[in-house]
């Protein structure tokens, strides 16, 4: 079964957006890190509306991914490159988990954090701790109230002073907080 990697740039004090909108001028690049071998990690990214709205509009695109969005306002018909998920979202991740592949990057968006967590759909969480206090922002989990232990099980650091932590998601019994 593939596992679901939330792996998200985040600030000391826990925002992955900084508090203007869309602000992440803050995160800054770490020449030592080598994205190429994390994006081959992965063959799927699934983002929330806003995050697909952001790496879209900055041009960014994922050569040889599947892009998965979550949103209930998007048209198909006018997003053709990525498939837009309106309805049964934790039907549709539970598929996508249960084919054959490489892992699936949750690709920013703290309320879909939120959401999957309350499905017991994130198998890890994987901030990249940025050495910056932002004070207010865009949180890196959204306050619906799931709790969720997480086993450590390792961390890497960066000259920059980048942190890369990386927990694994306690499941709960009854997929509730």
């Amino acid at each position: 079964m593939r596992r679901i990697r939330y792996q998200v740039a985040c600030s000391l004090d826990g925002f992955i957006a900084g508090p203007e909108e869309d602000e992440f001028d803050w995160i800054t690049p770490e020449p030592s890190f080598d994205f190429e071998a994390l994006h081959a990690q992965f063959d799927t990214l699934l983002m929330g509306r806003r995050t697909y709205e952001i790496v879209h509009s900055m041009g960014e695109s994922f050569p040889g991914k599947q892009v998965i969005v979550a949103s209930r306002s998007l048209r198909q018909e006018d997003h053709p490159d990525v498939e837009v998920v309106s309805e049964e979202l934790e039907a549709r991740v539970r598929e996508l988990r249960a084919q054959d592949g490489r892992d699936i990057w949750l690709y920013g968006g703290g309320d879909l954090l939120s959401q999957l967590l309350a499905w017991n759909l994130v198998d890890t969480v994987e901030p990249a701790i940025i050495p910056i206090l932002l004070g207010s922002g865009v949180p890196l989990l959204a306050s619906h109230g799931v709790r969720r232990r997480l086993a450590f099980i390792r961390h890497r650091v960066y000259p920059s002073g980048m942190v890369l932590l990386e927990y694994e998601v306690q499941k709960s019994a009854d997929g509730n907080s």
